[in-house]
């Protein structure tokens, strides 16, 4: 407890289940991480120096095992593409498939999203933001910890340029119907839908194992995208 009180204890929307990692995950780690990861360093990222080159740069919050972002770079090379995930085995896969496929236009970063957004992704920076199948902290006393919160949304438009698309899925109705009430709120995003509310899943978005498992439990995707607006303010 510091001399002015308690410390206030930031609330995560997510909680290291770590399981199983196998042993090609944890030597990819060991091996590969240091070459398709970011450092640990406090000061903000130089895209074109972590890249190697100027490119659009599109962030994954929350890749899993990494199947959609993947799938991503390999459809669109003229494009970076940054992931971050806190879970270490899903890590290790896509670590695994950037190099056995040669995507030389991925990055990876293990950390807590909230956090390297907030200290070292520069203002105006990303030209596309994606959360897929976020958890929907289903119980009504855990909707506090879902990811999509009006904080969330401010800083997200913060991080993306004016005409950047923020797309997000789920396939929970209510975590849905959250997500369009806080956006649908924010002045800084317009809908990209028409007639809307929701877009039809778009073609280049993979589908992944959280989302064939939402099918087969029979629940509805949706898809919300969402456009940075190139006017109002920003806070």
């Amino acid at each position: 407890m510091s001399e002015d009180g308690p410390r206030h204890r930031a609330i995560r929307s997510f909680v290291r289940r770590e399981g199983r990692i196998t042993e090609a995950q944890q030597r990819a780690l060991e091996e590969l991480l240091p070459r398709y990861g970011i450092d640990t360093g406090e000061a903000p990222l130089d895209f074109i120096a972590l890249f190697g080159r100027d490119a659009p740069v599109h962030l994954e919050i929350g890749f899993g095992n990494g199947e959609a972002l993947a799938t991503m770079a390999a459809a669109h090379p003229q494009n970076n593409y940054l992931g971050i995930e806190v879970h270490r085995p899903g890590v290790g896969a896509l670590l695994r498939r950037i190099d056995a496929e040669g995507l030389v236009n991925v990055r990876v970063a293990c950390t807590d999203a909230k956090e390297l957004l907030e200290r070292r992704i520069p203002e105006s920076s990303l030209s596309a933001v994606y959360v897929f199948f976020p958890d929907p902290w289903h119980k009504k006393r855990h909707h506090k910890r879902r990811l999509v919160q009006p904080e969330f949304v401010a800083l997200l438009a913060r991080k993306l340029r004016p005409g950047g698309l923020l797309h997000l899925a789920t396939d929970w109705e209510d975590y849905a119907q959250h997500m369009l009430t806080v956006l649908a709120a924010a002045e800084t995003f317009e809908n990209t839908a028409q007639p809307g509310p929701f877009t039809a899943r778009p073609e280049d978005r993979a589908l992944t194992r959280f989302e064939r498992r939402g099918q087969r439990l029979g629940h509805g995707v949706r898809d919300l995208v969402f456009r940075r607006a190139r006017w109002g303010f920003v806070g």
